[in-house]
C-alpha cells in the first residue's frame, strides 16, 4: 500500500532520487528514540520512565503502564504519539505522590523499561528537544550518486514540513471524522478521539497551504506579509517586506518562513502570503469554520524543517539506511518522501 492512500499525492520539492523503496519491512527497520531537553530532578511525585518497545503504539502503552502502576490513564503524560510498527525509545511520566515506584518484572512481550527516575512535574505533550531516527529502505531503485547529492541539498536547505501520513489515520479516517464533527454528523464525546480530529484538521489545511507554496515554487522563497518563525522556538514576526535581511537569515537557518494552523480569527499574515492562505482555506469551509468554532486560537508552524545528522549507508546491495534527528512534532516520513518513492510492507500505520 503506497504511504499516501486515502490522501492527496502533496507536492515534493523535487523528484526522489530513489524511485522504489520498501519501509516497514520489519519494525527493526524503522527506529526513533525520544531526545530529553533537561536532566530529571531525582525526586517527585512524577514517575518518567523510559521504555523500549515494539509493536506497541502510545496509548495502548500508557493505559498497560496506568493499570501496572495502579493509576488512572489521566496520571500518565507522554510527549508524542509513536507507531505501533516500529521499534520505539519513548518516556512516560506517572503521578504517583505518596506512592512507590511499582514493579516493572513481567511486563508484556515487546516492553521494557531502560530507566525509571522521579521528577517534579508530569510530561507534557512537546516537552521534547527530539526525535533520533535510524530507517532502513529495502528494494531499493535509483542513482545512489543522486542520493547523495540530495542528502547534500537537504542539509543545506531542508525538506517540506509536511505532517506526515499518521496524523490521518488509515486511509484518512481522521479527516473523515472530523468533517463529520464538523457538520454535526457524527458526535464525539471521547476528548482523545476529538483532539485527535482537530487535529487532523488542522494538519490537512497546514499540508494544503504548504503543497500550494510549493506548487507554486515558493516555498522557501519570502514573499511579502511572511510570518518568520525563529528557529527553535514558536515565536513568530510579520515581516514587513522580503529583503536582503529576511533572505540571509533564512539561508543561515536562523528564521523559517510559515504556515498557518488554522483557529478563530485570520491568520496573522498579510499582502501575498495572506491571500495564498486564505485562498486555500476558501476551498475548505468545512474545516476552516469547524476549527474557529472549536475555540482553537490561530498558530504557526514552520514550512521546513532541516534535519540534523543526516547520513546514509549502504546495508546491502539494495538497502539503505538512513540516519537523522528532528525536532518535536515533525515527521521523518517528510524527510523519506524527497528521498524515495517507498511503500509499506505492513498493512497500516499505527
Amino acid at each position: 500500500m503506497s504511504v499516501t492512500a486515502g490522501l492527496p499525492d502533496w507536492p515534493r520539492s523535487a523528484p526522489p532520487p530513489l524511485t522504489a523503496a520498501v519501509l516497514r519491512a520489519t519494525p527493526e527497520d524503522f527506529v526513533v528514540e525520544e531526545q530529553l531537553p533537561f536532566t530529571l530532578a531525582g525526586s517527585g511525585e512524577h514517575l518518567w520512565v523510559k521504555l523500549r518497545k515494539r509493536g506497541w503504539n502510545t496509548e495502548q502503552t500508557g493505559r498497560e503502564l496506568a493499570r501496572r502502576a495502579g493509576v488512572t490513564r489521566r496520571d500518565v503524560g507522554y510527549a508524542g504519539m509513536k507507531d505501533r510498527h516500529a521499534v520505539t525509545v519513548q518516556w512516560f511520566s506517572l503521578h504517583l505522590a505518596g506512592r512507590a515506584d511499582p514493579d516493572w518484572q513481567g511486563l508484556p512481550d515487546g516492553m521494557q523499561v531502560l530507566e525509571a527516575v522521579r521528577h517534579t512535574r508530569k510530561l507534557k505533550t512537546g516537552a521534547l528537544e527530539g526525535n533520533c531516527f535510524a530507517i532502513t529502505l529495502r528494494d531499493c531503485q535509483g542513482d545512489p550518486g543522486q542520493l547523495h547529492a540530495r542528502l547534500e541539498s537537504i542539509r543545506q536547505q531542508g525538506v517540506p514540513n509536511y505532517f506526515g501520513e499518521q496524523r490521518f489515520g488509515r486511509d484518512a479516517e481522521n479527516i473523515r471524522h472530523a468533517r463529520a464533527m464538523f457538520a454535526g454528523t457524527e458526535v464525539v464525546r471521547d476528548r482523545h478521539k476529538r483532539g485527535i480530529y482537530l487535529s487532523a484538521a488542522r494538519s490537512w489545511l497546514f499540508n494544503a497551504v504548504l503543497a500550494e507554496r510549493i506548487r507554486r515554487r515558493i516555498w522557501q522563497t519570502a514573499l511579502r506579509g511572511e510570518t518568520c518563525i525563529l528557529a527553535g522556538s514558536n515565536s513568530f514576526f510579520v515581516a514587513e517586506s522580503a529583503d536582503e535581511t529576511i533572505e540571509e537569515r533564512l539561508r543561515f537557518h536562523d528564521i523559517h518562513l510559515s504556515g498557518p494552523l488554522w483557529g478563530e480569527g485570520e491568520p496573522p499574515t498579510r499582502d501575498e502570503v495572506h491571500a495564498l492562505e486564505m485562498q486555500v482555506a476558501a476551498g475548505e469551509p468545512e474545516l476552516v469554520q469547524g476549527l474557529a468554532g472549536a475555540g482553537l486560537r490561530q498558530e504557526r508552524r514552520a514550512l521546513r524543517v532541516i534535519p540534523s545528522g543526516l547520513t546514509a549507508e549502504a546495508v546491502d546491495a539494495s538497502g539503505w539506511r538512513l540516519s537523522f534527528c528532528l525536532p518535536p512534532g515533525c515527521y521523518a516520513t517528510a524527510v523519506l518522501r524527497e528521498l524515495a518513492h517507498y511503500s509499506t510492507s505492513h498493512h497500516s500505520p499505527a
